[in-house]
């Protein structure tokens, strides 16, 4: 028997508990800090509370006898909760917190891949002074990525032609990044403005072996076709040969050699990181550059990787926090993967929350899909939602299309005032990012193509009208 400790309450740690509990003998004292349904029920221990307070999460280790953590989320990182785990004698799947600065902070982050010539890089600046972050954009020709140095849940970055219609926009959101210190610091990263697809590439490492996952791509948009404000992820797709259809194998590899440049570079500056390092990466005409790194499985991607996962999962986690990954090998179903979030209404603006939700488990079983609780609270008179996603829905299969399928399938058991994107892993959305990457390719896109990198939601760059409820 082990006894696991999991921090956090979302559908990533619904993900990773259902994974864990697969391994045999496997007891789940899970820290939250919502009442998620889930994780209550397959939880030997639930404890509701604060996932960045180290000494609670020690004092339950303590208490029921831990020897392996796994964190899901950022937060707890960054208060050092993975620094105390370890001082305590338990082993941990996440980074300490010096090295989870690769995503606390983008300096750091900017500054390593420079420091160790990681590929992928991109031309970037980081000013205190607005005078000096305007000349930089400018000599930019006012196409950057003006992006906060803290943290914001990926809701803080401005793109040029989006967000920031012309370079004066640009220039004065730096300037209010800079003066009122948005994301927790009074400085401001200008980065040169990529064009192409995104996607993520996420790896599992013990500090000197990395293994990777399938590739993945997210949809941050709130709305179908890529329109209205950046959420914290809509829904995302896998494919079954562990690409996806726009990326090359070439791609994929020369993604992953910036994750073990990323990961000898820590342990090269005697920090090792040891964890998941998610790279979230721009496929541009040349290869894959450099947007930003996670230390911890993204949400949703934890829900497209983590069902394919072949193994005992435990055994990966424990070679994780202790070394000897390489011995411990993984590997993927090669199976296609569509997840698609159900939202309250409003997500991405103003979200209507506190409303009731039913789920109906037993249909949605039947339907082959997977489900996964996410910030969606128990209280007397059934589920309400919260302001955040309510819950994950994934459907697997032998290509993306089946996938997509069997995820819509078991939408049409969830009701209340919840909404999702309908076109996450459909043909014609998958079509529409081939298209324009091979357009890239060819010199440019073709006129009226969507542009999956950025797109505007109105013509001003403004945001979209709110969705009905």
């Amino acid at each position: 028997m082990v006894v696991v400790l999991l921090l956090g309450g979302g559908a990533r740690e619904s993900a990773l508990a259902a994974a864990l509990l697969r391994t045999e003998g496997t007891k789940l004292v899970v820290l939250a800090p919502n009442a998620n349904p889930q994780l209550q029920a397959w939880a030997h221990h639930f404890h509701k509370g604060a996932v960045t307070d180290p000494a609670l999460a020690t004092s339950l280790a303590a208490d029921h006898g831990v020897e392996l953590a796994v964190i899901g989320p950022e937060a707890p990182l960054g208060a050092g909760v993975s620094d105390e785990l370890r001082k305590a004698g338990i082993a941990v799947v996440g980074p300490s917190k010096r090295a989870a600065q690769v995503e606390l902070s983008k300096s750091f982050m900017r500054n390593l891949l420079d420091r160790h010539k990681v590929p992928g890089r991109v031309a970037h600046g980081v000013f205190d002074d607005p005078m000096r972050a305007a000349e930089h954009i400018h000599a930019l020709g006012g196409r950057v990525a003006v992006k906060p140095l803290g943290l914001t849940g990926g809701k803080g970055v401005k793109v040029s032609g989006d967000q920031l219609p012309t370079e004066a926009d640009a220039v004065a959101y730096a300037t209010d990044v800079i003066r009122e210190g948005i994301g927790g610091a009074h400085q401001v990263l200008i980065e040169e403005q990529l064009i192409g697809e995104e996607f993520s590439l996420q790896v599992l490492t013990d500090g000197t072996a990395v293994v990777p996952t399938p590739a993945v791509q997210d949809h941050k948009r709130a709305e179908e076709g890529d329109l209205g404000p950046n959420t914290g992820g809509m829904g995302s797709y896998s494919a079954p040969d562990h690409l996806l259809p726009f990326l090359q194998r070439s791609e994929y590899d020369a993604a992953l050699a910036a994750l073990q440049g990323v990961v000898d570079g820590l342990r090269t500056d005697r920090t090792p990181f040891q964890g998941i390092l998610y790279g979230q990466f721009m496929l541009t005409t040349d290869g894959p550059r450099i947007i930003e790194f996670n230390a911890r499985f993204g949400d949703p991607e934890a829900m497209n990787v983590l069902p394919l996962l072949r193994g005992d999962f435990v055994a990966v986690c424990r070679a994780i926090a202790k070394g000897g990954l390489r011995d411990v090998v993984p590997s993927f179903a090669s199976e296609a993967t569509v997840c698609k979030y159900v939202v309250p209404n409003g997500y991405g603006y103003t979200s209507d929350s506190g409303h009731p939700v039913h789920v109906d488990e037993r249909a949605i079983a039947q339907t082959g899909a997977l489900l996964y609780y996410a910030a969606v609270d128990r209280r007397e008179g059934g589920l309400f939602t919260s302001a955040s996603r309510t819950l994950g829905l994934v459907g697997t299969g032998p290509s993306i299309a089946i996938a997509e399928q069997v995820a819509a399938e078991a939408l049409r058991h969830v009701h209340g005032k919840v909404t999702y994107r309908k076109d996450i892993g459909t043909s014609a959305a998958i079509a529409a990012r081939v298209a324009h990457m091979q357009a890239l390719r060819q010199g440019g896109a073709p006129p009226g193509q969507p542009r999956a990198d950025f797109k505007s939601s109105r013509p001003d760059g403004g945001p979209a009208e709110k969705p009905k409820a």
